[in-house]
């Protein structure tokens, strides 16, 4: 409806004013009641560029991260926003999840030690390095998805990831 009044209002001005009907004060003033009647029930809304802007800016900062679900070792699931390039460990102790990163993300324990639930996200990520096969070997409950939290980093391909944790470190 909007569209279709400022778009009707636009062509009356170009055409009145390609045709030079514009000129006198009283065909000003019948655009000008023109405008009147047409777009007074606009009044009511506002239009705020700011708003639309802060919805663009929302928007654009959901698409830098990605939701991710943690099993925590209860059973309980967690959905979290990770953003684009925080590491798995980061991003869990940020939400209070029962994950213990002892040695803080240097890939010198297992302590972060996490299984992918779905074998295509799986497939999807990086093979692990020598240095992350060699502190999974010291895991509880290694799996063959098993990978350490603190070597998954947050991209665009793993959004709605599913990550258990085992029932000890």
């Amino acid at each position: 409806m909007l569209v279709y009044k400022i778009s009707q209002l636009g062509a009356r001005i170009i055409r009145d004013l390609t045709r030079g009907h514009l000129t006198s004060t009283s065909k000003m003033a019948q655009s000008h009641a023109f405008c009147n009647h047409y777009l007074q029930p606009l009044k009511s809304h506002s239009f705020c560029a700011k708003a639309s802007d802060k919805a663009h800016e929302e928007w654009n900062e959901e698409k830098k991260k990605i939701c991710v679900t943690f099993i925590e070792k209860d059973g309980e699931e967690k959905v979290i926003n990770v953003p684009i390039g925080m590491s798995m460990l980061e991003a869990a102790l940020e939400h209070d999840i029962d994950i213990e990163g002892a040695c803080e993300g240097s890939c010198a324990c297992s302590t972060c030690h996490v299984i992918v639930q779905d074998m295509e996200y799986y497939n999807k990520l990086e093979d692990p390095t020598d240095e992350e096969n060699d502190m999974l070997d010291l895991a509880f409950g290694l799996t063959e998805k098993s990978r350490l939290g603190c070597q998954l980093i947050a991209e665009h391909e793993l959004d709605g990831i599913c990550l258990a944790l085992p029932s000890a470190t």
